[in-house]
């Protein structure tokens, strides 16, 4: 019976001996949670545990594109696309790309998008994504931006074409099952990576997503890709993890990947998180448009730094980042540099 360990995550000031700090970051736990597929959930300490999986949770995350683990970070989005969920058409210019980075010099990384993947979008070609995405990063580039800019593609030549142009991180919504290409590719660049999950292409991933255990089968999906990965020649501390809020998942689903999200820091990687102004936002905030989902979505990326999440991608960035740093002052009642 396979087993796994998530971190009871704690952020307390009053912190016992025998705390354990959790992946180099601003936690540390005490007791784990135990799940299986086919038992009830126990807790255990932490110091009971093997010392293989006892090490992927506390083991301090490497640097990714140059970027410390050790506090919480901002990833931007910046989609160059006329019909994302919720800034589509903002960016579509090379002008308005450039001008939407400048505005988010707050984030950490900027995260270039030229292909929708919004619940139903449609499939867009190689050259018509390189052409939204790879001037606008040039643009970027030339503006003196000097942030990470991460490519959201699953795509192998949108890729090769956008590292060619500046990025420095390749995002894939598939989680590198969707063009064989992509991996080598990375590999080959030396370039980090984000895997994600999804189930489904965007066009039909919402229509009924199924899953015998949602929170476990996406841990697998994700443990299995990132192997793949480093067999492809990634290095394993240059990869990424993300559940995928909202790709092939309800409600629920959602909901219990973010109330048991420190159970991927097991992976053994940083956790990034992308649930900003999602149709579950807008559902339990009772927000319709998109645009009016900021509050709900600075509270969910807190809820995941209070996993120990390391990096929350998010549309509002200079609301996020205030938000954070207030968090970060109120419960450790100092202010971090």
């Amino acid at each position: 019976m396979k087993e796994y360990f998530r971190p009871i995550f704690q952020i307390d000031t009053a912190r016992p001996s025998t705390a354990l700090e959790l992946a180099g970051g601003w936690g540390w736990f005490t007791d784990v949670e135990v799940l299986s597929r086919s038992a009830a959930p126990r807790i255990v300490p932490a110091r009971d545990m093997d010392v293989t999986a006892l090490d992927a949770l506390t083991a301090p995350r490497a640097p990714v594109a140059g970027l410390t683990m050790n506090r919480p970070r901002v990833m931007g989005i910046l989609n160059t696309t006329p019909d994302s969920f919720s800034d589509g058409g903002k960016h579509a210019s090379v002008a308005a790309a450039r001008a939407g980075a400048l505005s988010m010099a707050a984030a950490d990384i900027l995260d270039v998008g030229g292909e929708s993947t919004r619940p139903g979008a449609a499939f867009v070609s190689e050259e018509e994504e390189i052409a939204r995405t790879a001037p606008a990063i040039e643009a970027i580039r030339a503006a003196g931006v000097s942030q990470v800019i991460s490519i959201d593609t699953r795509k192998a030549a949108v890729a090769a074409a956008a590292l060619e142009a500046g990025a420095t991180l390749v995002n894939d919504v598939s989680g590198f099952t969707f063009d064989a290409g992509l991996a080598p590719l990375c590999a080959e660049r030396g370039a980090p990576v984000c895997v994600m999950h999804a189930q489904g292409d965007p066009a039909t991933m919402q229509k009924d997503p199924q899953y015998d255990n949602v929170l476990l089968d996406v841990y697998d999906f994700l443990d299995d890709q990132i192997t793949k990965l480093v067999r492809a020649g990634v290095q394993r501390s240059q990869i990424i993890a993300d559940p995928g809020i909202g790709f092939g998942k309800t409600l629920d689903h959602n909901l219990t990947l973010l109330a048991r999200l420190s159970l991927f820091h097991g992976l053994g990687v940083p956790i990034l998180l992308g649930a900003s102004r999602k149709r579950f936002i807008g559902t339990i905030g009772k927000a319709e448009a998109a645009g009016d989902r900021m509050p709900g979505s600075l509270a969910v990326a807190l809820a995941a730094l209070k996993h120990g999440t390391q990096i929350v991608r998010v549309h509002d960035v200079p609301e996020t980042v205030q938000a954070i740093a207030l968090w970060r002052a109120s419960v450790a009642g100092c202010v971090h540099g």
